[in-house]
């Protein structure tokens, strides 16, 4: 098949390859679509610019806005339970930032303590190197971490006598040097570092308050900032923003502290020290993308190395934190999220990367909201839609667009998959109707504006090929479960069942270029899988010598598939002379042209009523724009339309014409 496509460079009736003028102009389109993104790189590097420097300002406002969407479906419940709004709002934000406060302090108190602890720890690590050392090679990490281990212990241990020097006696003698400092000296010092903290949290706490007493308010004026024209689009901004962030932030709240808690209890029964610190770090870590459990996973597992000299609790320990990981992943966050945020799970871990590098640790915690925020923007707003395309979960392009870019490249397998994923649910003539033939037109598109090279096209063709080659089991599948003649009943019990081709027999064959044959494959699968018996044929049958072949078939009706929405007139004479070879067999055309979903993404190929009529009066029996159509059309059971002949001008008897201009030569009687 490679062979007998790439010998025939000039099928039958095919158009010349379109001039150098109509490629220079779509080379100059693409050039003018590449120079548009400057202005929007240049404000995208403006804004990451702002948005470090003005970390002070930026981040804040980020918190309280993550926290106005998670608490605005409890300030909402408050309001339809007859509490005034200021009552509401004022509740909600006490008890967020009470459960917030009592956070930190268990956490402040139980660092304090396992500060006081570690001295404890440091001689079973010792213990626990040494032994390893002894049943390792002299020359492993575990050796060298033994001896580090030592040398900071040993360190630790003679640091403080020889900083003390010596007394009269020899023993050694600690020395304080203590600097005398004035009273704003010291409040300085033990003020200003808890300033900064205490005044973000002051900030967020007043921000909060007053987004919930201005939500509408606020609302209203990103309508009018973003979208007073289209108000019904921004409102879907503001409701899917809203209802994705404020939804994940309580569920993966949810998830964590069902997570945290066997955590807690669980170490605490191990033995680990300080577990409820652990489950409440658990907690927060979680909300970190995909390294969250890991994090949190590290520091139980290192006091459970130095809380004892055996491993019993290094295993345990981690024995729990594999098993709520998995029950976690496979069971409660499937059960508990209703919905996707909208967000791949690369676009999660660059964010991750991309907001911790901007704002810090808390950039890290916030990455996954922000970046669902962008992509909601994106989804529905023009001006963001680079957003959505980077980083949201919906698929960037269209089935048939993505099925004529794998077989560009002569991707068969990755092709099928997608093929077969789909028709678990389809059927194989709605597959090729929506997906099969409208790759085909891009592929039409690209041939008449001379960009598909003609080794592309045999790529393409022999692609193509072995992808159908591969959907014959399914067809033949489908066609199996649809009959019912293997229960026992008759044909006409098929005809009944969903079988509308059953007993007719036809011919299909591409009406002039490679890509024609392929349409005219698909169109063969569809039949197939409607129980029709069918013959496959090529363009290169379309010859006066070939004629016969056709009519062989035995064919009660043949079709002809075009890509071109305007076949030429050489290329539709051949109805006529099909007609006359075999007068009994019905003649008709498939020219595939767009659907309405397919205009919308640009690509408009329309049938014009003049070449329909035109394709009427050569002599076709129907002519249809479908596969469905086209094979309603061709399960009838009716008479072929008569040929109709051109009128020819007689030509006077003894007299030639000549290819030159001149007298008429009278031939000798």
């Amino acid at each position: 098949m490679a062979k007998e496509l790439a010998a025939d460079k000039d099928p039958v009736g095919a158009p010349a390859r379109p001039v150098a003028s109509a490629d220079t102009a779509f080379r100059a389109s693409r050039q003018d679509a590449w120079r548009t993104p400057g202005p929007m790189l240049l404000s995208i590097i403006a804004i990451i610019a702002a948005l470090q420097f003005g970390k002070d300002v930026f981040l804040p406002l980020a918190i309280a806005m993550l926290i106005t969407f998670a608490l605005s479906p409890l300030v909402s419940s408050l309001r339809k339970a007859g509490l005034p709004m200021i009552a509401a709002v004022l509740s909600v934000v006490t008890l967020a930032f009470a459960v917030i406060g009592l956070f930190f302090v268990v956490v402040a108190g139980q660092i304090g303590q396992l500060a006081q602890e570690l001295p404890t720890f440091q001689g079973n690590i010792v213990t626990k190197l040494n032994a390893l050392q002894e049943t390792g090679s002299e020359n492993g990490l575990v050796v060298r971490l033994s001896r580090m281990v030592s040398a900071i212990n040993a360190e630790m241990t003679t640091a403080l006598p020889q900083a003390g020097g010596t007394g009269a006696s020899g023993a050694a003698i600690a020395v304080e040097v203590v600097e005398r400092r004035g009273p704003f000296q010291t409040l300085q010092e033990l003020a200003l570092p808890l300033i900064s903290p205490v005044a973000m949290v002051g900030i967020v706490i007043v921000l909060v308050i007053f987004m919930l007493l201005e939500r509408d308010e606020l609302r209203d004026r990103f309508i009018r900032l973003v979208g007073a024209n289209d108000i019904n689009r921004t409102t879907q901004v503001i409701e899917d923003a809203g209802t994705r962030v404020g939804r994940y932030l309580l569920v993966q709240l949810l998830v964590n502290i069902i997570y945290a808690v066997p955590i807690g209890v669980g170490l605490w029964l191990i033995g680990v020290p300080n577990a409820p610190l652990w489950g409440l770090l658990t907690l927060v870590l979680r909300f970190v993308p995909y390294i969250g459990p890991i994090l949190a996973a590290i520091f139980p597992l290192f006091l459970a190395f130095a809380v004892s000299p055996g491993w019993a609790t290094v295993l345990w320990t981690a024995a729990l934190f594999v098993a709520v990981e998995l029950i976690s992943s496979n069971v409660i966050e499937p059960w508990l999220y209703g919905s996707r945020t909208g967000v791949t799970p690369l676009a999660i871990i660059v964010a991750a990367i991309f907001w911790t590098w901007v704002w810090g640790p808390l950039g890290l915690v916030l990455s996954t909201p922000l970046t669902v925020c962008l992509v909601v923007v994106g989804r529905y707003i023009p001006q963001f839609e680079a957003f959505d395309v980077l980083f949201g979960d919906r698929p960037v392009l269209a089935a048939h667009s993505r099925l004529y870019q794998r077989l560009l490249v002569g991707d068969t397998v990755e092709s099928t998959l997608r093929a077969e994923e789909v028709l678990e649910d389809q059927y194989v003539a709605d597959y090729h109707r929506d997906v099969g033939i409208p790759a085909l037109l891009l592929a039409q598109s690209d041939y008449e504006r001379g960009i598909l090279s003609p080794e592309q096209e045999v790529r393409f063709a022999d692609a193509a090929m072995q992808f159908l080659a591969e959907l014959d089991p399914i067809v033949a599948e489908e066609r199996a479960a649809a009959d019912p003649r293997d229960d026992g009943d008759t044909a006409d019990a098929a005809v009944a069942a969903g079988l509308p081709g059953e007993g007719y027999h036809l011919a299909v064959l591409g009406g002039r270029t490679r890509l024609d044959d392929i349409s005219a494959q698909m169109l063969a699968q569809a039949g197939a899988a409607d129980g029709a018996s069918i013959d496959v044929l090529s363009h290169s049958d379309l010859t006066p010598s070939r004629f016969a072949r056709i009519a062989a078939t035995g064919a009660g009706c043949v079709i002809l598939c075009f890509l071109d929405v305007a076949p030429s007139r050489a290329s539709l004479l051949h109805i006529r002379r099909l007609k006359r070879a075999a007068p009994a067999m019905r003649v008709g055309l498939a020219v595939w042209q767009s659907s309405a979903d397919h205009q919308a993404d640009g690509m408009v190929r329309r049938v014009s009523e003049a070449k329909m009529a035109e394709i009427m009066a050569i002599g076709a029996d129907f002519c249809a724009m479908s596969i469905d159509e086209v094979l309603v059309q061709a399960f009838r059971d009716e008479a072929p339309r008569a040929v109709t002949e051109p009128d020819r001008k007689p030509r006077r008897r003894g007299v030639r014409t000549t290819a030159f201009a001149g007298p008429a030569l009278a031939s000798p009687r």
